[in-house]
């Protein structure tokens, strides 16, 4: 049997503004403690209001839907006007003893709805939470040393990445932004070399990575960002690099020009094919 997916409603209770194009919200919210885990890159989603709402509109979960099926299908079935917006998020912190979660927004200049609503978030407002939920943990393989790479959206699942490595364990962090101003303290026990690539100097995550030399012995890849970017540097580190497919774990958070509302393109297609047939292949 399945795990029912959890949708809870979360509260905001501080903002900050922790680069030019980063705010980090803390929210409270009477399921987090249930749902929150101690592990690293904790995926959801979060639901957003139409104009005109106080709170998101969200339908009731089932207790016997088997990983939001049923869910995502009564949220369909809202009217589109007030049908609330979804984008993926990872949790950056959770603090047990105040019982406050942290969500860093990145301030795109598209003025999508997440960045809008992070640049205005005041406390008091609500917004709806599906997830986080272990059914899709993907922990990373056991490895000699670590690569993560990613842009300022993969920055909140580095970050506890990071934090989450033992004491001696070996990686190397390279993350786009737009300039020094947007960069972070990344903190870890683990002996750990953060590379920061500024997009108003030309510097990019592709070329960064294929002129590193990487270490000896077994290696594991962690990529998020830009969707053509991971593929490029999935190819890279597979294709060239020689590392097992099962050793690079990877996502594309956002695409070129696209939202999360656009239909997937073949190549997003193609690509969730060959996920699904690895996942599925326990060699």
């Amino acid at each position: 049997m399945g795990q029912a997916l959890p949708v809870s409603y979360v509260r905001v209770v501080g903002v900050e503004r922790i680069t030019p194009r980063t705010a980090r919200v803390a929210f409270t919210g009477d399921a987090l403690a249930e749902l929150l885990e101690d592990r690293p890159d904790q995926q959801m989603k979060l639901c957003f209001p139409r104009a005109g709402q106080g709170a998101p509109r969200l339908p009731e979960p089932d207790a016997d839907d088997i990983y939001g099926m049923r869910w995502y299908e009564a949220y369909l079935a809202i009217p589109e006007p007030e049908r609330p917006l979804m984008r993926s998020f990872t949790v950056r912190a959770y603090d047990r003893q105040s019982g406050v979660m942290s969500v860093d927004f990145v301030l795109h200049g598209d003025d999508g709805p997440a960045a809008r609503w992070g640049r205005d978030a005041r406390p008091g407002d609500v917004l709806g939470m599906v997830g986080p939920s272990s059914a899709y943990a993907r922990p990373l393989p056991a490895a000699d040393w670590l690569l993560l790479a990613g842009d300022e959206t993969a920055l909140p699942a580095i970050g506890t990445l990071l934090e989450f490595l033992p004491a001696g364990a070996r990686a190397v962090a390279y993350v786009e932004v737009a300039d020094e101003a947007d960069e972070q303290v990344l903190a870890s026990p683990g002996e750990v070399t953060v590379h920061w690539l500024h997009r108003d100097r030309g510097e990019q995550l592709v070329d960064a990575v294929r002129g590193v030399a990487l270490p000896a012995g077994s290696g594991a890849a962690w990529l998020a960002g830009e969707a053509g970017t991971v593929r490029a540097l999935r190819r890279h580190l597979v294709e060239e690099r020689g590392l097992p497919k099962r050793a690079v774990e990877f996502s594309g958070y956002w695409r070129e020009r696209l939202t999360q509302d656009d239909a997937p393109t073949e190549e997003d297609l193609a690509w969730a094919k060959e996920r699904a047939a690895e996942d599925q292949d326990p060699s």
